[in-house]
Formats: structure tokens, C-alpha cells, sequence
């Protein structure tokens, strides 16, 4: 777990529905901060500084939240971006306590002997493709990872794969995501071509982006509000759709 302490300061928000477009019009973003079953906090903030925060917390970092004269430890459990521009559109946040376990996505990077930049089997000339970016813990708040990894010296040949079974787990974190399912696996170039010419596409593009996000429907703030009707719910519930 990182000890990099991550702020926000939000200002209270009595703009709602649709209306809340024109805030995003003047760079302030809608937010809600859900509390452990009590009546939804509406909340803004300035975009950058939101997405900055973001890009900083991911959804498995606490964030020191400043919000209508009160002090929040959160998490994020939604972000919503504009799904043809990408750009941001709304945030849950979740208060945590600081005894209580919850669930979050934890990015997974391989992790190369000294002196490397790749695997055996990719120095060899091999390929590595990835097929899972994040897996899921609990653990409470503070002992949350900022990232797992796994040992990728393990790749040497052609069919060595890494399971989630094979992550460095540090001490009182959890795995939720199954230990069988494959993160990585080593494949010939030849192979891959071939699966390329066969599907008239790219096969590596299977590799999950780097940083994942929760795009919104089209119809602009239709989960938004949902998410803003709701009572605030269990922290550690990380829905991708509210």
C-alpha cells in the first residue's frame, strides 16, 4: 500500500437532473458521495482536479475527501465518462471506515528480474499477451495495494501462462477474482499471425487497456441519476453500472 496521501475538496451541489449539463459546460463535474446507507451527499468539484484525482486514486486508493464542512475517507466506486469524447462526466464516491474490509480493483503488472524490461520468453522472441489488467481483493482501506505483480521470469516458452493463484499477495489482502484465471500467456509470432489472418483483425488487442474506465450510457444522465437516488450503499460494493 502506498502512503502517498491523496486530497480533494469538493463544494456541496444543489443542482440536479438534467440541469446538472450546465454545470459540466463551466468544467465542474457532478458527484455524489454514498455513506453507509444514509441519504446520498451531492457534491461538485473542478474537472481537473477530479480527474486528477482519479488518475491518481484509480478505484483502490482512499481518498482524503473535504465536502460540504465534513472529512471523508472514500473510495471511488464509479466513474463515468462521455462515451465518444471520453471525457468526464460523473463520480461516486464511497465513505469508508477505517476497520471496515471492502472490495476494489487492483491493477496487476509483471514484475521482471534486475537489469529487464521483458521476460524470458519475449527476449527469446516470443510474445506475451495479457488478458487481465485488475483483479479483485478486500482488505481494508489503508491495506489496499496499489498494485500486485507477478514474476515474469516464469514466461520462458511457448503455452507458460501466469495465473492469479501466482500474485504477490501482500498480508491481509484477499483475492475475490478466481486463483485459475489467466493473467498472461506466452504464444509464438507465427501463431498469432496466423490467428490474425483468420479473424481479419488483431489478436493482441485482446491485452486490456492500461487504465480502465466505467463508460456511461449515451443517454447522458440517465445512470447518473440513478446513482444519485440511491442511498448511499456499502462502501465496498464496486458496481459498474449504477
Amino acid at each position: 500500500m502506498s502512503q502517498d496521501k491523496i486530497e480533494l475538496t469538493l463544494e456541496a451541489r444543489s443542482v440536479t437532473g438534467k440541469a446538472v449539463k450546465h454545470l459540466r459546460t463551466e468544467g465542474v463535474i457532478p458527484a455524489v458521495i454514498h455513506d453507509h446507507g444514509k441519504d446520498s451527499i451531492l457534491v461538485q468539484g473542478d474537472r481537473r482536479v477530479v480527474l486528477k484525482a482519479y488518475l491518481q486514486a484509480g478505484k483502490h486508493h482512499p481518498i482524503s475527501l473535504k465536502a460540504g464542512g465534513k472529512n471523508y475517507v472514500a473510495l471511488i466506486k464509479t466513474i463515468d465518462f462521455e462515451p465518444k469524447k471520453h471525457t468526464l462526466r460523473h463520480v461516486v464516491f464511497g465513505a469508508v471506515k477505517a476497520n471496515e474490509k471492502v472490495e476494489a480493483e487492483i491493477p496487476v503488472h509483471a514484475a521482471y528480474a534486475e537489469g529487464n524490461d521483458a521476460s524470458p520468453a519475449e527476449r527469446s522472441g516470443f510474445l506475451v499477451i495479457s488478458n487481465v489488467s485488475t483483479v479483485v481483493v478486500e482488505a481494508t482501506a489503508t491495506n489496499l495495494p496499489d498494485e500486485l505483480t507477478y514474476d515474469a521470469e516464469k514466461l520462458v516458452e511457448v503455452g507458460d501462462h501466469i495465473t492469479v493463484a501466482e500474485l504477490n499477495i501482500p498480508d491481509g489482502v484477499e483475492l475475490k477474482t478466481e486463483p485459475e484465471t489467466v493473467i498472461a500467456t506466452v504464444y509464438e509470432p507465427s501463431a498469432v499471425a496466423a490467428a490474425n489472418d483468420a479473424a481479419g483483425g488483431d489478436v493482441e488487442e485482446v491485452e486490456a487497456a492500461e487504465v480502465p474506465s466505467d463508460n456511461g450510457s449515451p443517454e447522458d444522465d440517465k445512470d447518473s441519476q440513478a446513482a444519485e437516488n440511491q442511498p448511499g450503499g456499502k462502501a465496498g460494493s464496486q458496481s459498474h453500472g449504477e
